[in-house]
């Protein structure tokens, strides 16, 4: 709080002292007489029934006051909402209960009126209670009512301050029908070091052997270091292999050693390094430098390198793109043969060169805005965005870190100490595991848990339906769902805050509608508060077996982030063709006010992204037409060459994009002509900067950049044709 408004707070409040109900008095009167004896009912005695359980609320005081602290079970931990009226906390029981006692244990600031409310749906309300003479302290409130959600509405503080409680606490009964198990271990996969590890190298080259060129392999890996400083590490990660250090910061688990990608299983080429990622750690090169030399789907994210940082393979052969965010690089940043790059929200000691598409928003350091020439596109700020949910150590207890959103991000969320956002212990999360089944994930949710997804692939014959809201859909080690007989493999409802990440969802043989959906067809709710978010979440349809989806990923939900995507029709692998993994259109956006920071959409038969909510902004967009396209007719949009990579819908009337390129390679018909790559209404309030189309080596032209704008490409030199400002 500020300064001046600084109090002392009250010391914890002691046990609460609970009534309990003694046994009822049977009286029998001369039995033998009557010939009857009274009969008695049992009753499931009343349990704590919200502890650990997800919490909302109207506002909180800052960081150090979120509403999960009212029901962690620690009397030293306290919700405390802004200082105003009205405000209310909320919790989530997770199936219906019926609800006989609340206890609120009141910090200072307490409600002199408030109410109780009950609801089934998290939408009515019944009051249970009300009050408008309240005096604080801890009060236990016998109630009476069947609820899933129990809120205390607060109409009118006693103090200038906010409403505050140390515990809110909600007891009752549930059906007695089976409860899922929050927590646990994580499996097989999830290897565990810690500095007294044996052998760590020889354990870390041997899952590199098993992963290096197993692009379409099965085997999922995390690789997670407790906090400490670990020597004479050489980490090369290959596919389906993500690397993560167990500290709060990135500085709690420190390397003298690298963390490796090279392109040696592709003969040099790392247009292919897909599927990996490192998190969570810093590292101090032996030789100065550290490689990262990756493609799509491969994030770098807060992460400490104290040196350099080189994202080309040796010998610097080609690279295709990728992705950096909240990191710190101390040294210079050499993309060498990178094509494109996006970093976002980080801090770098420099940058050496750039391709195509070089892209910056909130990064210290980056480079001046120059586009086309050198072709750097840069953001002083990120306008929104919120860090990914990790895993981490407290002392010997797993918990998941939630950051909090931040506005004009400039930096990274770590490098001024203890980062902003919440802890949520392992015990709150559905430990999914191979074999597990949608409709044991889908029981899960509706008790109110979290997902954590070990590393494995998960067959799901029906949809994983995510409704409540701040629900975190985590997943270790590209944990990949492929949806069985046609369906969607995940929708999210039209609610608040919740968070997609580090997950694969594989296209099955059976066409699906959409692999993934965000929001429902009309969803109007406003979440510019508490987005949801969808980061390193990557689609695939083709590639490690026949996939086919008409849409693969449809957001309708206002104000949501799409950060860090790769929606991929395979060009290459099992699979593929024409018609054999038939993918109509990549992204969908119907929501307002989406931001995608990241964007990478490849290959799909017609749209690769249509936009049709308004207000639409995208940062770095990456995309490639389909390679096999058979001739000019199967592309053709009516009287329109081809469709464009990138749609913006003719009723849109505020959209705006930077850094955006499309590449064109019709590598079985060369001769085909593309209208444009991206296409949009001209409106005043519809503006991209940093556009770019290229023909690699002269695989089909583009005629114009956008719409009927910029010059066309030719020949087989692979130049660009650029747009720096459109209209």
């Amino acid at each position: 709080m500020p300064a001046t408004l600084a109090r002392p707070l009250r010391p914890p409040a002691g046990p609460a002292r609970y009534r309990t109900l003694t046994a009822l008095v049977i009286t029998a009167l001369v039995a033998t007489l009557l010939g009857i004896l009274p009969a008695t009912s049992a009753h499931a005695a009343p349990v704590l029934l919200s502890q650990g359980k997800t919490v909302t609320a109207s506002s909180q005081e800052n960081g150090g006051t979120p509403a999960s602290a009212a029901v962690d079970g620690d009397n030293g931990t306290r919700w405390a909402s802004a200082f105003s009226d009205p405000q209310w906390i909320q919790v989530d029981l997770g199936t219906s209960a019926t609800v006989n006692q609340v206890v609120l244990a009141w910090e200072t600031a307490y409600a002199k009126a408030y109410r109780v409310e009950f609801s089934t749906n998290g939408t009515s309300w019944t009051t249970a209670h009300s009050t408008t003479t309240a005096t604080g302290g801890t009060e236990t409130l016998n109630v009476s009512g069947t609820a899933r959600y129990v809120r205390v509405y607060g109409t009118a503080r006693a103090t200038q301050y906010g409403y505050s409680l140390w515990e809110f606490k909600v007891y009752g009964t549930t059906d007695g029908g089976p409860q899922i198990p929050g927590g646990g271990d994580l499996g097989p996969n999830v290897v565990v070091f810690d500095p007294s590890t044996p052998n760590i190298q020889g354990r870390l080259d041997q899952i590199f052997r098993q992963q290096e060129s197993a692009q379409f392999g099965s085997s999922r890996y995390q690789l997670l270091f407790k906090p400490g400083t670990y020597n004479n590490i050489n980490a090369q990660i290959g596919f389906y292999t993500s690397i993560s250090g167990l500290g709060l910061n990135p500085d709690d688990t420190t390397f003298n050693g690298d963390v490796t990608v090279d392109a040696g299983w592709f003969n040099g080429n790392a247009t292919q390094n897909f599927w990996r990622s490192a998190e969570n750690l810093a590292v101090n090169p032996v030789n100065g430098t550290n490689r990262w030399a990756v493609s799509q789907a491969a994030p770098f994210r807060r992460m400490h390198v104290k040196g350099g940082l080189n994202l080309a393979p040796s010998g610097y052969g080609w690279a295709s793109g990728g992705y950096i965010a909240d990191s710190k690089i101390d040294g210079t940043v050499g993309p060498y043969s990178q094509q494109q790059w996006y970093t976002r929200d980080s801090s770098v000691g420099g940058w050496t060169n750039g391709v195509w598409n070089m892209t910056f928003s909130g990064v210290q350091g980056a480079p001046a805005q120059s586009f086309p020439n050198p072709p750097y596109t840069t953001l002083e700020t990120t306008p929104v965005s919120r860090e990914k949910p990790f895993l981490y150590l407290d002392g010997d207890e797993y918990k998941v870190f939630a950051p909090a959103k931040r506005v004009g991000a400039r930096g990274t969320s770590w490098g001024n100490g203890t980062p902003q956002g919440e802890s949520i212990p392992l015990s709150r999360f559905y430990v999914v595991k191979p074999g597990a089944t949608a409709a044991t994930i889908n029981a899960a949710l509706d008790q109110g848990l979290h997902l954590l997804f070990t590393p494995g692939v998960y067959h799901v014959d029906s949809t994983i339906n995510v409704n409540r809201a701040n629900t975190i859909v985590l997943g270790l080690g590209l944990a990949t769902i492929i949806p069985d007989n046609g369906v969607t493999a995940m929708k999210v409802a039209d609610v608040d805050g919740v968070k997609l990440a580090g997950f694969l969802i594989d296209a099955g043989p059976v066409n699906s509608p959409t692999l993934l959906e965000v929001g429902p067809a009309g969803s109007s709710a406003d979440h510019a508060v508490n987005p949801t978010t969808v980061q390193d979440v990557f689609i695939r349809v083709g590639g490690a077996g026949p996939g086919k989806a008409t849409t693969s990923m449809v957001v309708n939900s206002d104000d949501a982030i799409i950060d860090h995507t790769w929606v991929w029709r395979a060009d290459h692998g099992d699979g593929v063709g024409w018609e054999t993994n038939r993918a109509d259109y990549g992204v969908r956006v119907g929501g307002d006010d989406v931001l995608a920071t990241g964007l990478f959409v490849e290959h799909f038969n017609k749209y690769d992204v249509e936009w049709y909510g308004e207000r639409g902004r995208t940062i770095f967009f990456q995309n490639e037409k389909a390679y096999d396209a058979p001739n000019q007719a199967a592309i053709q949009n009516g009287a329109t060459k081809g469709y464009a990579a990138y749609k913006v819908a003719d009723s849109v009337n505020t959209h705006e994009g930077w850094g955006m390129g499309s590449y064109c390679y019709y590598n079985v018909d060369p001769t085909i002509r593309q209208d444009h790559g991206f296409q949009a209404p001209v409106k005043p309030g519809v503006r991209f900067h940093g556009l770019l189309v290229v023909s690699l080596s002269g695989n089909g032209q583009y005629e114009h950049v956008i719409n009927n704008t910029g010059s066309p490409t030719s020949g087989t030199s692979t130049v660009p044709s650029v747009v720096a400002n459109f209209p």
